[in-house]
């Protein structure tokens, strides 16, 4: 049994864990969680992904680089660094970018994500992507610019944390 972390509207722990899926059913309940953002050529480029089919939540959604919940006693770099490894077959060194809280409910009526979420930033030169089919149907790396523009005109093509997240990360550059 897997099991999230529970956090206050600050983002701490509370010291309690909930199974992952009651965490995001029903009303959902606010947990720690994370997103990896992998750049390359300056941070004009972005490695993003398409969510497989098999995931519960906005399955098939584009989404950032990664993303999950840190295990007990993990921090937030290292739990980015494991999903990394476990998704996209690769890793990087992490730094921690903005954080934010959010609530949204799957539009397949699956569930819900109510997280609090530690952005993660990494950037590379090159590496090679070996995807985990369980967790990513395909991957890309694409220009900033253009991923904005695609995120304005279809934003339902994309995760709902991906769009608060990129938005807080380029706000705080």
């Amino acid at each position: 049994m897997v099991n999230v972390l529970l956090a206050n509207e600050r983002g701490e722990p509370t010291g309690q864990t909930c199974e992952i899926v009651k965490a995001h059913t029903g009303e959902g309940q606010r947990h720690l969680a994370f997103s990896v953002y992998v750049f390359r050529n300056l941070r004009r480029e972005i490695l993003i992904q398409r969510r497989s089919d098999k995931k519960m939540l906005w399955p098939t959604i584009l989404a950032n680089t990664c993303c999950s919940h840190p295990r007990d006693q993990e921090t937030a770099k290292q739990a980015g660094q494991r999903r990394l490894q476990e998704e996209l077959g690769f890793t990087c060194e992490l730094q921690e970018g903005p954080s934010f809280e959010y609530r949204a409910e799957d539009p397949n009526g699956n569930g819900v994500e109510h997280e609090y979420v530690t952005t993660l930033l990494g950037d590379v030169d090159d590496v090679v992507v070996v995807p985990n089919p369980e967790e990513v149907s395909e991957y890309k790396w694409v220009e900033v610019d253009t991923l904005i523009q695609d995120m304005n005109a279809h934003p339902d093509a994309y995760a709902p944390w991906f769009h608060i997240g990129l938005q807080k990360i380029i706000e705080n550059k």
